[in-house]
């Protein structure tokens, strides 16, 4: 099936801030040939995204990005996550120019090389993001204990250079819960021969 096999009946904007919410009503060919009846949906509109897991092959280690996550305030006891550099695809930006602009304002780091690893949807039953992943060869040296982030964006962000073990190990416990860094964790893992 494709998109002519979708008819948009209505489309509605419920809120416009920095991410945008639209209701729309339609109906979509059934796998029986048949087109379906009318069903509302939600749909969170929002910019494409860019995560990169720095990578320093000379040393195996690695950089985590620790802050506070709105997403996570009522299902853990803290909210502040693990994470790796990630940020929204700027409009005319291309994804690697994203990764590039991120890791210099999360963490002040130039990758050496930028490798493709996949491109997928979050969350596809309410939203429309598609996210690019890679892994960003880079040296880590002096950048534990870094706190930077954009003040503008309210951004507090600490580096966290940690031995590949020691995140997997991170991984395996629940200590690392997102999605983009458990994807980019579990890559590397099963493509770390290439890089050393």
């Amino acid at each position: 099936m494709s998109e002519q096999d979708v008819q948009i009946l209505e489309r509605e904007v419920c809120y416009q801030g920095f991410y945008r919410l639209e209701k729309l009503s339609l109906r979509h060919r059934l796998f029986s040939g048949a087109m379906g009846p009318a069903i509302s949906r939600e749909l969170f509109v929002r910019h494409n995204a860019v995560c990169v897991l720095p990578y320093d092959p000379q040393t195996d280690t690695l950089v985590l990005l620790e802050q506070f996550r709105i997403g996570a305030l009522d299902n853990r006891a803290h909210p502040w996550l693990l994470e790796i550099v990630a940020g929204l695809i700027d409009e005319g930006e291309q994804p690697e120019q994203t990764a590039a602009r991120e890791a210099q304002e999360e963490v002040g780091l130039e990758f050496t090389q930028l490798i493709p690893i996949m491109q997928y949807y979050p969350s596809p039953g309410g939203s429309d993001e598609r996210v690019h992943l890679y892994l960003g060869l880079c040296s880590t040296a002096g950048v534990d204990g870094r706190v930077m982030g954009v003040a503008a964006e309210s951004e507090d962000i600490r580096a966290r250079v940690v031995s590949f073990a020691q995140a997997m190990h991170m991984l395996e416990t629940g200590k690392i819960d997102n999605a983009a860094s458990i994807i980019t964790l579990q890559w590397l893992a099963m493509n770390k021969a290439k890089f050393t």
